[in-house]
């Protein structure tokens, strides 16, 4: 199996595991690709292979791997959604923290996981992806997100009026720090903080969360994801933010934004021992008798 292997610097105290990631894909007998970013962190430690193939982009991965692995929490997995785009690579994350929503897997069961992984022991959990375009383009050819778009004000500014339309029909306008439109895999992130529900993948949905809005009878709202969506904003401050999961970028115009489904899917694999609902409840800690603690 060809296997990408995806993940930032790290400190020195995660060398033990990402020495076990890369053991037991040796083990497997994997062909490795490493990313730049990691193979930089890596080469200058002992005991790793200094001749492992490297790639740095989406070009380098489409058609090439079967699997895209990485090293790191959910937010490396958002990392992610720009390097593999429209080539659907399959990704499974190791997750070198707490528990995380996409990157489930434990760092104390990775060679368990890598040996499941070779074995194709797994399903794939196909998640929507949002797209966001504008005049003038705001982030080019990565413009797709897995969480969630954000239009947010500036720490310093004013609150921003955001006039929203569904299918070019007048929803509502929302005055406040901002809005979220999440996936159901954003559901949980962001959202949720604001008082979001929580959607189940495959649900079909987006959720529009305003941020602190100053109508008080202002709820977040489900929409089908066939929906399009329109954003006019409108501030009395020079500029404010908008997102595309960890992507920022500063807007100093009174632009209009159209968010919609995006026509390919991000592949998420989830191993045969493990399912989004164990991962909810343990994540949210549901069912534990708070009065034990």
């Amino acid at each position: 199996m060809k296997i990408a292997v995806y993940g930032k610097a790290f400190n020195q105290t995660f060398l033990p595991f990402i020495r076990q990631v890369f053991d037991a894909l040796y083990q497997h007998k994997a062909e490795i690709l490493v990313h730049k970013e990691l193979n930089d962190f890596i080469s200058g430690q002992p005991d790793f292979n200094p001749h492992n193939a490297v790639f740095s982009d989406y070009s380098d991965l489409k058609n090439k791997v079967e699997v895209l692995l990485t090293l790191g929490g959910d937010g490396t997995i958002l990392g992610t959604v720009d390097l593999i785009r429209d080539s659907e690579i399959p990704v499974i994350g190791i997750n070198f923290g707490r528990l995380g929503f996409l990157a489930s897997v434990n760092k104390n069961d990775i060679s368990a996981a890598i040996h499941a992984l070779i074995s194709k022991q797994f399903t794939l959990d196909k998640r929507v992806l949002l797209e966001i375009e504008s005049d003038p383009i705001v982030f080019k050819n990565q413009n797709t997100a897995l969480n969630d778009i954000t239009i947010h004000k500036r720490d310093d500014a004013a609150m921003i009026t955001i006039h929203a339309f569904l299918n070019d029909e007048f929803l509502n306008s929302y005055w406040g720090d901002g809005i979220i439109v999440s996936t159901p895999t954003g559901s949980t992130a962001y959202s949720l903080s604001c008082g979001g529900p929580i959607v189940i993948p495959q649900s079909g949905n987006f959720v529009i969360t305003p941020i602190s809005p100053h109508n008080l009878n202002v709820r977040p709202i489900v929409v089908s994801d066939n929906n399009k969506l329109t954003f006019k904003i409108e501030t009395r401050s020079s500029n404010y933010l908008i997102s595309c999961d960890s992507k920022t970028e500063i807007i100093d115009t009174n632009s209009v934004f159209t968010i919609s489904k995006a026509n390919y899917s991000f592949n998420l694999i989830r191993l045969n021992n493990e399912s989004y609902l164990s991962t909810l409840r343990n994540k949210l800690m549901w069912g534990l008798d708070a009065r034990n603690y």
